[in-house]
């Protein structure tokens, strides 16, 4: 045995005086020498571990990796480092750093507990995945306006890090105000969607009510006052455990957890369940928002494009001579405009401008915009005035601004001889290029009061040798290729 000597000549022993522990163990396998760290390392005492073997005070570690090791040390002289876990008889475990020497007695072992730094490092490591869950759940928020998308990932994240069976959400309709099955994970059958609770018939109806949580470790229990027995049975579950969703104080559902064996939650266990409860209610409530702000959109747009049409029709009315005139020419640009590198954005603004070119003639006194002979010189420079009284009309509403090409420019020419700025080729918005060629189309080739319609054979040739003229060349070629598909 390791001893020294005092000054004063007393016998001290040096093992029984350090934190770590100490233990040798003589080639019979018996303890000959343990120091009080180790007895209090492996909630023994003295008298069940010296001169008793090592399978008699741990019975079944001959078969372990660890008896291997110290075997090897013992029959080949060899030393050895390792990390051990050791399951105490109260069921508790800890974990150890043993340095295993041999000596002339036997073998020495030298035992640093290492418990609290692996479980510091567990929790740890269980506080990232946590958080990292949390970061999922949060990505799946921002990354998806699909609700059951959403709240599938947070099922997942609910399953995996809760080490639980079974999961789902049951949204409340807030019309019947009926619970109702959205999403589940992990159930045998699909037997839970059809799921559908009253708020004063079930334990989840009773959480919703009262806005708090419930659990129940043994279902057998209650099983005949359980509204689902049946899946209850079928799926062999034994707890569950039931979570109302809420957001700015209003009850969005509940999160159902079911498990096949007591869940026994700890307070951390609980406070990870309700953080996550928490953020489902957030991805519901986020989706709902985002949901009725699309609809709330649309109807916006439905409304601007009514108000739109609304006043076109009324330019035509107003005009007769080009009653309809305003839509078959929208429709018709529109088909042009797809040919082109234009993006769906700036094809509506020029499906707006093209409904709303003539909005400028609402400047035009009657006497010269229904006058059925030949303008004067005079009262054409009135007419021509429409152009910009378009751009006055539609530059002050925002919406429309990105529409003021076609109204602003649809008399503009190729070679710089239109009006109302004389733009020559390119200067010209794309557009108003293309409208003007529609435009012209449509009035050669319909009914009017003073003339019958052309035929369209007179019309082509008519846009043909106006190309490089009044209109763009490179439009010219692609709008009959539209004319002959309409067709």
């Amino acid at each position: 045995m390791i001893q020294v000597t005092s000054n004063n000549g007393h016998s001290t022993n040096i093992l029984d005086n350090i934190l770590e522990g100490c233990q040798i163990i003589d080639f019979d396998w018996k303890y000959i020498y343990v120091n009080n760290a180790m007895i209090n390392q492996i909630h023994k005492t003295k008298d069940d571990i010296l001169n008793h073997s090592v399978i008699e005070c741990f019975p079944g570690i001959e078969n372990t990796k660890f008896f291997s090791i110290l075997n090897n040390c013992m029959t080949n002289r060899v030393s050895s480092k390792m990390t051990n876990e050791f399951i105490f008889p109260d069921g508790s475990k800890g974990w150890f750093e043993l340095c295993i020497e041999p000596v002339p007695e036997g073998i020495f072992i030298l035992s640093i507990d290492i418990t609290l730094l692996i479980q510091a490092n567990n929790d740890i490591l269980q506080q990232n995945n946590k958080l990292k869950a949390l970061r999922e759940i949060d990505l799946a928020i921002l990354g998806s306006s699909d609700l059951k998308i959403t709240l599938k990932t947070v099922l997942r994240e609910f399953a995996n890090q809760l080490n639980i069976d079974a999961v789902d959400i049951l949204l409340l309709n807030p019309h019947t105000k009926i619970l109702e099955f959205s999403v589940g994970y992990g159930f045998r059958s699909d037997a839970i969607e059809k799921t559908k609770l009253h708020l004063n018939e079930s334990f989840a109806g009773q959480a919703a009510l009262e806005q708090k949580s419930f659990y129940i470790n043994d279902l057998s229990k209650i099983l005949k006052d359980f509204i689902r027995a049946d899946l209850i049975k079928y799926e062999e579950f034994t707890s569950y455990y039931v979570v109302p969703l809420i957001s700015r104080g209003r009850i969005l559902g509940v999160i159902d957890i079911f498990h096949r064996s007591p869940i026994n939650p700890t307070q951390s266990w609980i406070d990870f369940l309700e953080a996550l409860a928490g953020q489902a209610s957030m991805a519901i409530d986020s989706c709902n928002l985002l949901q009725n702000l699309n609809h709330t959109n649309l109807d916006l747009l439905l409304a601007y494009d009514t108000t739109i049409e609304g006043w076109s029709r009324a330019l035509d009315l107003r005009d007769k001579e080009t009653e309809g005139h305003s839509v078959r020419v929208t429709d018709i640009t529109i088909d042009l405009a797809r040919h082109f590198d234009l993006t769906d954005s700036e094809i509506n603004n020029i499906r707006y401008g093209a409904l709303l070119h003539d909005i400028g003639k609402m400047g035009i006194p009657d006497h010269i915009l229904l006058k059925q002979g030949k303008l004067t010189e005079e009262e054409f420079t009135i007419m021509q005035k429409h152009c910009e009284y378009g751009y006055e009309l539609l530059y002050p509403i925002k919406y429309l601004r990105s529409a003021i090409d076609i109204p602003y420019c649809h008399h503009e020419k190729w070679d710089g001889t239109g009006y109302p700025r004389k733009l020559k080729d390119e200067q010209i918005p794309l557009p108003a290029r293309m409208f003007a060629i529609v435009d012209v189309w449509d009035a050669l080739v319909s009914d009017r009061p003073y003339r019958k319609a052309w035929p369209e054979e007179k019309a082509i040739e008519h846009i043909y040798s106006q190309s490089g003229k009044h209109f763009d060349p490179n439009i010219v070629s692609v709008f009959f290729e539209v004319i002959k598909k309409r067709k």
